[in-house]
């Protein structure tokens, strides 16, 4: 169970990230120092009501819109499989841990590839680094000019940056376990 310091630097950090703000930005429109949002995002300060107040009216967001938020993901640690969220699509399935990644750093899927399934011709390519685990059947993996058909045990780890391909050239389909840092949304 969180402490209600902890519960406020959760939410606060959950609305800075889903305004795409960083301490520092949040500080400047405010007038309360990154230090000081940083040791309440962080659980190790309270702070007052005029001192919240001054926070978020720099987002801008009422204190009741902040006491709203439903941050029970941010605190959750344990997923039954039925509450990983899908996002992925008809032939490549993406089960996410976690349904809110706005404050993660850290984005882990439990993927499956359909025989013939394909990212696609145009080669994906983000700010991350990614890495999998082939569970069972193959999934060809291409990253630059390389291509490797890998199978279960066999695993992978690159900087997304560089342009990459995933598809399942098999006959059956293909499971793996993927991690992405920070999260590709």
């Amino acid at each position: 169970m969180s402490s209600v310091n902890e519960d406020i630097g959760i939410r606060l950090r959950k609305v800075r990230g889903a305004h795409d703000l960083s301490q520092r930005a949040l500080a400047r429109r405010t007038g309360v120092s990154n230090a000081m949002i940083s040791l309440i995002e962080n659980g190790r300060s309270n702070p007052s009501i005029g001192m919240l107040r001054q926070i978020l009216d720099g987002i801008p967001m009422s204190m009741a819109e902040f006491f709203a938020l439903d941050i029970e993901d941010e605190q959750k640690v344990f997923f039954d499989s039925d509450e990983l969220r899908e996002i992925g699509s008809r032939t490549i399935s993406y089960r996410q841990v976690g349904v809110d990644l706005q404050a993660r750093k850290l984005q882990m899927l439990h993927e499956r590839y359909a025989p013939g399934a394909d990212t696609g011709q145009t080669l994906l390519q983000h700010e991350a680094e990614e890495a999998g685990l082939i569970i069972s059947g193959h999934l060809e993996v291409t990253v630059g000019e390389t291509t490797r058909l890998l199978g279960p045990g066999d695993a992978y780890l690159f900087d997304s940056r560089i342009p990459h391909r995933f598809r399942n050239p098999g006959r059956i389909e293909c499971v793996l376990v993927s991690a992405c840092t920070p999260p590709s949304f």
